[in-house]
């Protein structure tokens, strides 16, 4: 019990109760989306659920080991949480190599668990962005001395992440990657120059996958081919529009009655949209924002340009996934296979999202030793 008045005493307890009933939302949703997938493959309704649940136990308490641990040191560990990721990275095409593995060299598996490494690497970009930036800040405006290492960085992180292949999560780290150097004081033109230089190679990269060009030409042309790439998406487009403004009720979806492929992942969303309609999706989305105004909140009274960095692209990231994949399940965006945060059903998105929580809170700390006044916001 004391423990729980020094967490409702010491941190942001908006951000806590908002994280709280996205994960609330997360498990119950999960259950009606999943449950008919669960029973017709596993022969029993709560598979999902039941997994889900322990993901969510084992995430939490990591949330919390966090929020306990001092979130200055992880400006000192930053290259070696940067080099374990790489380490994973690599470790993770190399075992689907040598075992022949023609799938998508996305996880590692170690027994029971199995660890998505970009999401890891995603949150180790961030962290050691944070800490080089406020170490070379004086110098971040020098296109050779301070901007190219970050750069070179950043690469090295895509380029392992393309070679999975995964290709949408590589371009939505780089763009919290170019955030981050942007909100600490890079030089626009370099940004630009720099990204533009990239979008030349990427471009090329991306459509030598016949499933990405298939999924881009289905983009702009849903109509051409509604059985294959754009069946998703049109499934998701009829979910929606079943929901209208009130929804159909929980447990009521007919989209998830095997129309809509694995409705408890990636598309999620479109369920909570046909059960709660536009008035539920307002309110979850509203809760997304919420979470990530308490993170600028955060940020705002921080003190130091590494804590700043890094509950700025902790938030920014946990938002940018959330209206991503909003925007793919309506259409907005080609799809990508990105993850609703704490609501689609995986373990990895899960545990990372809430270990970054974990430090906001821990930045948001007010028992924490003063330090100098924060002059970023002024």
């Amino acid at each position: 019990m004391t423990q729980l008045n020094q967490i409702w005493k010491n941190y942001d307890r908006m951000l806590i109760i908002t994280v709280l009933l996205l994960a609330v939302v997360g498990m119950v949703m999960l259950y009606s989306a999943s449950s008919i997938w669960a029973y017709n493959h596993y022969d029993t309704g709560t598979y999902f659920l039941q997994k889900q649940v322990l993901r969510l136990a084992i995430a939490l308490l990591i949330m919390y080991g966090f929020m306990r641990l001092d979130y200055r040191h992880l400006k000192d560990w930053a290259n070696i949480i940067l080099i374990v990721s790489v380490v994973l990275l690599i470790a993770t095409k190399m075992i689907y190599f040598l075992q022949h593995n023609p799938a998508p060299a996305r996880w590692i598996h170690l027994g029971p668990l199995s660890l998505q490494t970009s999401d890891i690497a995603r949150l180790s970009l961030i962290i050691y962005l944070s800490a080089y930036i406020n170490k070379k800040r004086q110098k971040l405006e020098d296109f050779y001395f301070g901007f190219l290492p970050a750069v070179v960085v950043i690469a090295l992180i895509l380029g392992l992440i393309i070679i999975q292949p995964d290709f949408s999560t590589a371009a939505i780290i780089g763009v919290i990657g170019f955030t981050i150097l942007f909100l600490g004081g890079a030089r626009l033109p370099h940004i630009v120059v720099t990204i533009t230089s990239a979008i030349t190679i990427l471009i090329p990269v991306m459509l030598m996958e016949p499933y990405r060009r298939a999924r881009i030409l289905s983009f702009f042309n849903p109509a051409a081919d509604t059985g294959g790439s754009s069946y998703q998406v049109q499934q998701s487009l009829i979910s929606l529009g079943n929901g209208g403004l009130f929804g159909l009720g929980l447990g009521n979806s007919m989209e998830k009655n095997l129309f809509l492929p694995t409705p408890h992942t990636d598309f999620i969303f479109s369920i909570i949209g046909e059960e709660t309609g536009f008035i539920g999706v307002i309110i979850v989305l509203t809760l997304f924002l919420i979470a990530f105004q308490r993170g600028i909140k955060i940020a705002k009274n921080a003190t130091d340009p590494f804590s700043i960095l890094l509950a700025l692209g902790i938030a920014f990231s946990f938002i940018l996934y959330a209206f991503i994949n909003t925007a793919v399940i309506s259409n907005l965006l080609p799809t990508t296979g990105l993850p609703m945060p704490l609501i689609s059903y995986g373990g990895s998105g899960l545990v990372l999202n809430l270990a970054g929580i974990g430090i906001l809170l821990n930045i948001s700390r007010k028992d924490q030793p003063s330090k100098r006044s924060n002059r970023w916001f002024s």
